[in-house]
């Protein structure tokens, strides 16, 4: 029941309690629906693997940090202090639903429909007032200028995904994990149940002339085909994509250079300049705009920028220790054929259960999509405010889950120490504020 009520409330999320529960939307149905999932929880806690993950503690180190940046940002402001936290923990609640109850490929597969089922009710109310079919005027469209003047339409979601950039952020992260259904040698069912449904969201993706989206799935492209073909050929490859869609106005007909994009980098500088002055707390959870009129475009910036130092070093932990878990799980080398491990009895097994045992083969194929998946997430994300959204954590619950098969059955190494693990993230968050920096220097050399 828990995983079903998980679903709903991602559902929700997606999508809004509008359109979910129409009519009983004003009776606040979210939130009761929010506080079942939380009581369905506490059980599966018990022997839950969850609680040994470092993004466990990510996550509560997040949430620490959006408190402090708000207390000690804006002199104290309880209020305050407790909006941000109520606006953090239902997006980092995702990370746990899914390590709590997908025990199986099965229930992987079934969130990647959902999210599949998400990105096409949106993509078909969209194509729906395109053709002067939407009933309730153009929800799903915001029409927006271009380079040259000219007024066109950009395809939207609606609550969480309302902005056309942050749809196409989902649709790079979704497509690689259509795959999840792919099945060797069945040639019909990988054409309607992978080949179409990726096609489909190709499409939406064109449709939301999102320029990072298109850059984030020409970089999925390079990564998958660099496995099979070698670097070289997939950066040509990805070279000639870009042009392609360039060809076919995939960004709607706006500029993609440098200089089309200076208000951003300008917002960067920002971002930069506010984390100089306020390092250790930030300025405060969602309050960039407050300060530089628009949000950063950029969500390592506007996590630094927010949460401070402190915040940017749990970001990085839950960023560094899913990264690690993926990459080791694609790595033929890393993983072997192991024997099943017993797992301890727990006084809720239906609750828990023994996760599914898979062969070598699989796992490092899973491993693989997931690797793709978040190359989808995070190339957007650098031209997106977008470092605290639910999609980001839900990912990061799915790798452990597949990890956590893999370990139980033997085939994987145990994580890696507490005191390792902290210096590495500690030096991919130095890092991350220093690409950054280069960055900058780079472009404004180019102007």
């Amino acid at each position: 029941m828990g995983f079903y009520l998980g679903l709903l409330y991602f559902i929700t999320y997606y999508l809004t309690p509008t359109v979910v529960f129409g009519p009983l939307a004003p009776f606040r149905i979210e939130l009761i629906l929010a506080v079942l999932v939380l009581a369905v929880s506490v059980p599966a806690l018990s022997g839950a693997f969850v609680g040994k993950t470092f993004q466990s503690l990510a996550l509560g180190g997040l949430a620490i940090a959006v408190i402090l940046s708000i207390l000690i940002g804006k002199r104290f402001w309880i209020g305050g202090a407790t909006e941000a936290f109520q606006a953090f923990i239902p997006n980092a609640f995702a990370y746990f639903l899914i390590c709590l109850f997908c025990n199986s490929k099965k229930k992987l597969q079934i969130v990647v429909f959902m999210l599949l089922c998400v990105c096409f009710f949106v993509i078909a109310n969209g194509v729906g007032e395109l053709q002067g079919s939407g009933e309730d005027g153009f929800p799903y469209q915001l029409a927006m200028k271009n380079s040259a003047g000219e007024w066109f339409f950009r395809l939207r979601g609606l609550g969480e995904i309302n902005d056309p950039n942050d749809f196409a952020q989902l649709i790079a992260c979704v497509i690689p994990l259509v795959f999840i259904f792919w099945r060797r040698k069945s040639a019909f069912r990988n054409l309607f149940c992978v080949l179409l449904p990726a096609g489909i969201l190709i499409y939406g993706a064109f449709l939301t002339h999102s320029r990072g989206a298109m850059l984030a799935i020409l970089a999925t492209a390079v990564v998958a085909c660099r496995r099979r073909i070698g670097l070289i050929p997939s950066l040509i490859l990805g070279g000639g994509g870009f042009a392609a869609a360039t060809a076919l106005n995939f960004a709607g007909g706006r500029d993609i250079s440098a200089s089309a994009g200076s208000d951003r980098t300008e917002l960067w500088s920002t971002g930069l300049q506010l984390l100089k002055s306020h390092p250790i707390f930030g300025i405060g959870f969602n309050n960039f705009a407050d300060y530089a009129g628009l949000t950063a475009h950029n969500s390592l910036v506007v996590c630094a920028a927010e949460l401070g130092g402190f915040g940017l070093f749990f970001w990085s932990l839950f960023l560094f220790t899913t990264l690690r878990d993926a990459t080791a799980l694609a790595s033929p080398a890393k993983v072997t054929e192991g024997e099943p491990v017993v797992v301890e009895k727990v006084p809720f097994p239906l609750v828990t259960g023994q996760l599914e045992v898979l062969d070598k083969a699989e796992i490092n194929r899973l491993g693989r999509l997931m690797i793709l998946s978040f190359t989808g997430f995070l190339v957007a994300a650098w031209f997106l405010s977008r470092a605290f959204v639910m999609t980001f954590f839900l990912l990061g619950g799915m790798v452990e889950v597949i990890y956590e098969m893999a370990l139980r059955q033997g085939m994987i190494e145990p994580r890696w120490r507490l005191g390792r693990t902290l210096r590495y993230t500690l030096g991919l968050a130095v890092l991350l504020i220093l690409v950054m920096y280069i960055t900058l220097r780079t472009v404004n050399l180019m102007h």
